[in-house]
This record gives structure tokens, C-alpha cells and sequence, in this order.
């Protein structure tokens, strides 16, 4: 299937005219960020202790299965409220257990990316949200180490996106109703070369840096 026959990603009309994007009652499913399955890489998963700023991304349909009573409307102050619900979970997935309150730098959410819906205007609403968090960062490392991980919808193409874009195989059936992907940049065919310029560029310039 060629990429412009995968509606979420390449026909904005689609999600406009077809998703709603609006909290429901529907359960939660649980994030699932599978071992490393091509090369080993240090942060999959990454030391507890190893201080690190982590990016995740994704479109909102898939945001909304893993947060599924959370609104996602704009304009709302930074950040919006799903942002740090969603760096909680990536939290919890990447060092199975919970943020500690009482542990200064434990989880700090810095920064969040809005991925605007063009064809809702002069609404504005969107269909793709990242937030930024950092773990253990110094407040004065303008240049931490950087984790990406992009959320990959599934159930809206059956998994067509995720098999042309990953290099290795995904079974749609394992996750469509049970539980949302998510894959760090190393098990992914982009390389990322630029993601740690890009995220500490985009926490600096939020920071006034």
C-alpha cells in the first residue's frame, strides 16, 4: 500500500472529517515499549540512574487509547494536561515503576510539540502531540542526552505504516483493543542524527535560552 492511501497520516481531511478527538469512557490501554530488537542500545532502556531527557510523540488517535478521558484541545497553557500524563507513562514503561515525588528531577516535564490540524481552521485543534521530560538533568545542562520515541498508530491502517517503517516485524493483531506501541529511535529506520540538537534546541529556546 502506498503511503498516500494511510489516511491518519497523509489526509488531514480524514482525521478532521472522521475523528473527533475528544475524551471518552472508553478502559486505557497500556503502553507497551518492547525490548530492543536490533542492536542493543544503551538506552533501551537506560540506567535509572543515567540522567536523560526523553522525547515522546505521537498521533492523537493513539495518545487517545492510552489517555482516553484526557482533553486535548487548544489553547491551553503549557502544558496541556495530557502532557504530563503521557511523560507518567513513558516514565513508568522505560523504568517500571512510578516517578518519585520526593526525588527532586525525578520527572520534570520541559517541552511539547503540537502537530497543528491545518484543515480545522479557523479552529484550532490538532492531531499529533509530543512532550519532553527530563530524568535526573542538571537545571543548568543546556545539552543532556536525548531519548526519542514515537508513538505508532496501528488500528486506523492495520499496521501498514508500522511494517513499511520499522525494520522489523510488527503483528497488528497483537496490539489492536490490547495495548499502544511505542519505539525508541534505535529500532527505527530513521537514524535521528538530529534529535538531540532538535529537542535540547526547542527546551533552550522555551527556557529563553
Amino acid at each position: 500500500m502506498a503511503l498516500s492511501d494511510i489516511p491518519y497520516l497523509t489526509n488531514p481531511t480524514h482525521s478532521f472529517s472522521i475523528h473527533s478527538f475528544v475524551p471518552s469512557d472508553q478502559p486505557a490501554l497500556p503502553l507497551d515499549i518492547p525490548p530492543c530488537r536490533v542492536t542493543p542500545h544503551r538506552f533501551h532502556f537506560p540506567s535509572a540512574e543515567q540522567p536523560l531527557r526523553i522525547q515522546i510523540e505521537g498521533p492523537l488517535l493513539a495518545l487517545q487509547r492510552l489517555l482516553p478521558g484526557v482533553s486535548w484541545h487548544v489553547p491551553q497553557s503549557f502544558p496541556l494536561p495530557g502532557g504530563p500524563k503521557l511523560a507518567a507513562l513513558a516514565f513508568q514503561a522505560i523504568y517500571g515503576r512510578n516517578v518519585r515525588p520526593n526525588v527532586a528531577g525525578d520527572m520534570v516535564v520541559r517541552d511539547e510539540y503540537k502537530g497543528w490540524l491545518v484543515e480545522a481552521r479557523p479552529k484550532e485543534m490538532i492531531d499529533y502531540y509530543g512532550v519532553t521530560f527530563d530524568h535526573l538533568v542538571p537545571t543548568d545542562d543546556t545539552n543532556p542526552e536525548v531519548l526519542q520515541i514515537n508513538i505508532v498508530e496501528i488500528e486506523d491502517d492495520e499496521g501498514v505504516y508500522a511494517n513499511k517503517h520499522k525494520p522489523f516485524e510488527i503483528d497488528p493483531m497483537e496490539y489492536i483493543g490490547k495495548k499502544v506501541l511505542a519505539v525508541p529511535r534505535c529500532c527505527q529506520n530513521r537514524k535521528g542524527t538530529t534529535d538531540r540538537v532538535r529537542v535540547n534546541d526547542a527546551v533552550n529556546a522555551r527556557d529563553g535560552r
